[in-house]
C-alpha cells in the first residue's frame, strides 16, 4: 500500500451525515467497524446503538466512543430489533455482506414512521454501465491520495489515513450486486428506495419510511 493510500470509508462519512434529520433521538449504526462513525453521529442523537459482529472491532469502538453509544457485538440478522425505535439507520460498507431481502425488511421495520435509512456500501464492479466512474475514480484515487498524504505529512491532520485497525477489517473482493441490481432489488422491497453510484467504488441507498418523527 503506498503512501497515497486513503479511507474511502472516512472520505464518505459526511455523505451518510447530511442524509440523516439535524437531531435525532436514536439512530441505530450497522457494521460499526472501529467507531469512527458511530463517534460523529453520537453529536446528532441522544443514543446511538452500534452494531458488529467481529468482537474485534467492537473492543475497538469501545476505545473511542462517547457514552451515549452502546456498542453491542451481534449478527443484524440474528439480533432481535424494536419496532419503530429509530430515527435514522446507518450503515457504512457493511450491507453488501447480507442478502438484501433479508436484512432491508429488518432495517424498515425498527425504523420511526417519517425515519430515514442511510447506506453506503459496495457494488460488483460494472465497467460496461459505470465507465464514467470506475476512470475518475482510478484518477482522483492517485490526485487525492497524494494531496491527502501531503496535508498529513506536513501535520495538518489525518486528512482520511487508514485506521490502525484497518487490517482487521473484514473485506468482501467481489460484492454480488451491481449498482443497477442493489437499486432494482431495494425497490423491490422498500419503494421509494433511491440508489445511485458514488465515485470512489460505493453505492449510496437512501429510503425514507412514509409517515412522519415523532
Amino acid at each position: 500500500m503506498g503512501s497515497w493510500a486513503w479511507d474511502h470509508n472516512a472520505f464518505y462519512h459526511r455523505t451518510l451525515l447530511r442524509q440523516l434529520p439535524q437531531r435525532c433521538t436514536r439512530i441505530l449504526e450497522v457494521g460499526c467497524g472501529a467507531g469512527t462513525l458511530a463517534a460523529e453521529l453520537a453529536r446528532r442523537a441522544d443514543r446511538v446503538d452500534a452494531v458488529d459482529r467481529s468482537p474485534e472491532m467492537i473492543e475497538a469502538a469501545r476505545r473511542v466512543v462517547p457514552d451515549n453509544v452502546e456498542c453491542t457485538r451481534a449478527d443484524i440478522l440474528e439480533h432481535p430489533l424494536p419496532e419503530a425505535a429509530y430515527d435514522a439507520v446507518v450503515s457504512l460498507t457493511a450491507l453488501h455482506h447480507m442478502p438484501l431481502e433479508q436484512v432491508l425488511p429488518r432495517l424498515a421495520h425498527t425504523l420511526r414512521p417519517g425515519g430515514v435509512l442511510a447506506v453506503i456500501a459496495l457494488p460488483r464492479a460494472d465497467p460496461v454501465r459505470e465507465l464514467p466512474a470506475e476512470v475518475t475514480a482510478a484518477l482522483g484515487q492517485r490526485v487525492f491520495g497524494l494531496a491527502f498524504a501531503t496535508l498529513r505529512a506536513t501535520g495538518r491532520g489525518s486528512w482520511y489515513a487508514h485506521e490502525p485497525t484497518h487490517a482487521a477489517m473484514p473485506v468482501v473482493l467481489d460484492p454480488p450486486l451491481t449498482t443497477r441490481q442493489v437499486a432494482r432489488r431495494a425497490g423491490d422491497i422498500l419503494p421509494g428506495a433511491r440508489v445511485r453510484r458514488l465515485v470512489f467504488w460505493r453505492y449510496l441507498l437512501r429510503w425514507d419510511k412514509p409517515g412522519q418523527l415523532r
